[in-house]
């Protein structure tokens, strides 16, 4: 199968009782979000809701009428974390149905960050790249988005802020799980019957989930992150991967031991970087002498926004190499400058 067979549209089935929607993301590079639909005793249910645009509700519509399911038959959205393409949907179907949205406890923070900015400026990701000392790069990437369309009622309070333990799903017993790193509040939904495992973006199966676009105060997120990648390891159970972007399949134990020794190789590919300089280098500088998506590319072949996710996660890893005295730091003029 290819690559890019999961963007089909339709409403794919995965297992008895729940389907796939792919629905299209605009301007992105991963092309499409998934939306899952289960049946329950009490009507349907959605993990995720999906992006807000122009054509999103006639494609949810039309891939549920294939299966013979309307909208209105929605009554509760368990969204992994807040990040526009899984939540803002879920917002207008709400708006348009009354069903009821739910989202991890750890998110509220951040909705009042979205409320407070009022824009699509990643504020706090800007603050790390002139920490780490790309002001130009910053500058860039905050006229880009301060103009881009932004529609603060797309960020409305969910219904229920979720804790982990099984979610309020009649006929189903499904796990919430709080896995930090991608954003602080991030939830993975294990299906305890069907062992299905919905991971949104902790786990993907053939990227590594960007790391770094806090929203809120930066708070070591790749060590949160690695944490909940050796939780989902530790956890013995024979899950099966079904991803917020990507094919369904896999095992998540085993996807989750290999984004950690990448991240393991990043450390030192990073340490490697700083021993060749042979100085204290600050973080943009190490993020530009690294290669970067899984076809190695270098950073100066990366577009704006790519740029911007480079040198956060490049942050989020020097960050966790200090905390671990493998490095240590030294601020100069408001930049980090970091060496052995």
């Amino acid at each position: 199968m290819s690559r890019t067979a999961w963007l089909e549209p339709g409403c794919h089935p995965v297992v008895d009782g729940v389907h796939r929607i792919p629905l299209e993301l605009p301007q992105d590079g991963l092309r499409a979000v998934n939306v899952y639909v289960l049946e329950t005793d009490s009507g349907l249910a959605l993990i995720d809701g999906g992006w807000h645009r122009p054509g999103t509700h006639e494609e949810m519509s039309t891939a549920l009428a294939s299966i013979g399911r309307r909208p209105h038959e929605i009554t509760d959205i368990f969204v992994t974390h807040i990040h526009r393409d899984h939540y803002t949907f879920a917002v207008e179907l709400r708006r348009r149905y009354g069903c009821a949205i739910h989202m991890g406890a750890r998110e509220a923070h951040g909705l009042v960050e979205i409320a407070r900015i009022n824009s699509n400026v990643p504020e706090e990701s800007l603050i790390q790249a002139r920490r780490s000392g790309a002001y130009e790069l910053a500058d860039e990437v905050y006229r880009l988005t301060v103009d881009e369309p932004f529609d603060v009622d797309d960020w409305d309070t969910p219904d229920t802020w979720l804790q982990p333990g099984l979610l309020p799903l009649p006929g189903r017993r499904i796990e919430a799980v709080h896995t930090p790193g991608h954003t602080k509040g991030h939830m993975v939904f294990h299906d305890l019957d069907t062992g299905l495992s919905f991971t949104g973006d902790h786990i993907l199966p053939t990227i590594t989930p960007s790391i770094g676009f806090e929203l809120g105060v930066w708070d070591l997120p790749l060590a949160k992150f690695l944490s909940s990648l050796e939780l989902m390891v530790a956890d013995e159970s024979p899950r099966t991967i079904a991803p917020a972007h990507g094919d369904v399949g896999g095992l998540v134990g085993e996807r989750a031991q290999v984004l950690l020794e990448h991240h393991r190789r990043r450390f030192d590919e990073i340490l490697a970087v700083l021993d060749d300089a042979g100085r204290a280098l600050p973080g943009h500088q190490v993020a530009e002498r690294l290669l970067w998506t899984r076809h190695n590319r270098p950073f100066s072949s990366l577009d704006t926004f790519n740029r911007l996710i480079a040198v956060c996660e490049t942050m989020a890893h020097l960050d966790v190499l200090v905390v671990d005295s493998r490095l240590t730091v030294r601020c100069i003029d408001g930049v980090d400058h970091f060496r052995r």
